[in-house]
């Protein structure tokens, strides 16, 4: 049963790392990221659909993000989208492909996007310390109901420590990347 609290503790901590993981994705740095457009929805026939299921994404040049939809009269529909989305940036139509050049940060909004990741990155480091909290009182409840000795379970709790600090310690390093991938440009 411990090894039980310990294994969802440690599934729970993944998810928590994916999900911080996946929202630094959408942070814009200076690069062309094609994860940019993940939540762009465009108007498919009446149907509001993901940008990556009308169209390739590729990324040309390090501060260009081109779609090649799979069909030519989505050019607009995916323009408009891109305008309405509030990424701040401003698709090209060429004929044939939307283009979208991805502007440099200014100071201060590099300052913003930095806080903001440093919240994300607060709220993982939150969501990991209560997984800890409660796995440390499900070892406790358990403990007693099973008459397990103090000492097993000191182990136990301190076995669940060495889990938060290595899961926090990998948030951090996310941290890092994603500030120096800002300071970049």
């Amino acid at each position: 049963m411990i090894e039980e609290i310990k294994q969802e503790a440690q599934q729970k901590m993944s998810q928590a790392i994916a999900h911080a993981q996946s929202e630094l994705l959408k942070v814009r740095t200076g690069r062309a990221n094609p994860d940019l457009l993940n939540s762009v929805l465009v108007d498919y026939y009446g149907t509001p659909t993901p940008l990556n299921q009308v169209s390739t994404i590729t990324i040309p040049e390090p501060r260009m993000i081109a779609l090649q939809p799979f069909e030519k009269n989505l050019i607009p529909n995916i323009e408009k989208a891109i305008m309405d989305s509030n990424l701040g940036l401003t698709a090209n139509n060429n004929g044939n492909s939307v283009l979208v050049p991805i502007p440099s940060l200014t100071e201060e909004r590099r300052l913003d996007l930095i806080k903001y990741v440093h919240q994300l990155i607060e709220d993982g480091r939150i969501v990991i310390r209560n997984i800890r909290r409660d796995s440390i009182q499900n070892i406790k409840e358990f403990g007693k109901e099973e008459n397990i000795s103090e000492d097993e379970i000191r182990r136990q709790e301190s076995e669940i420590q060495t889990l938060t600090d290595k899961n926090i310690e990998t948030l951090n390093k996310m941290q890092e990347a994603k500030e120096g991938e800002l300071k970049e440009f």
